[in-house]
């Protein structure tokens, strides 16, 4: 495999598998609200989020990893899918200094997240396979 079909590989895989992430987290605005306002009151300090604001936050979410999964209007989408992992990973800080109680190791994982979330922003003009906006 040549070196640009391996990195356009490599990007439509960390495509994927950051959309899949980011599309449970909007799911999980519908299916659960009342969690999700959890999360929103305890790492981005919004308290009594009701599920109607849930479900708004959420579609405007699934517009934007629309946009994100078929490649188009990369830079306004891959940017919104980088910001949201930024805030999130650095919303919690508190987690990161205390890693060994409970499952505080777990939010560990938006690190790498948001590496591939700042490649994928970086590399947007090679991620052309499976994108609609070659």
């Amino acid at each position: 495999m040549s070196h640009s079909a391996s990195l356009r590989l490599s990007l439509l895989l960390m495509r994927i598998s950051i959309f899949t992430v980011m599309l449970m987290w909007a799911l999980d605005k519908f299916i659960n609200p009342s969690h999700s306002a959890k999360v929103f009151e305890k790492f981005y300090f919004m308290a009594g989020l009701e599920s109607s604001i849930m479900a708004i936050i959420a579609s405007i979410e699934l517009v934007i990893l629309a946009g994100f999964i078929l490649g188009i209007y990369k830079r306004l989408c891959y940017a919104v899918v980088l910001i949201l992992q930024t805030v999130s990973t650095l919303s919690s800080y508190q987690q990161y200094l205390s890693p060994f109680d409970g499952s505080h190791l777990l939010f560990f994982a938006a690190w790498p997240m948001l590496a591939g979330c700042l490649m994928l922003y970086l590399l947007r003009e090679d991620d052309r396979l499976l994108s609609l906006n070659k």
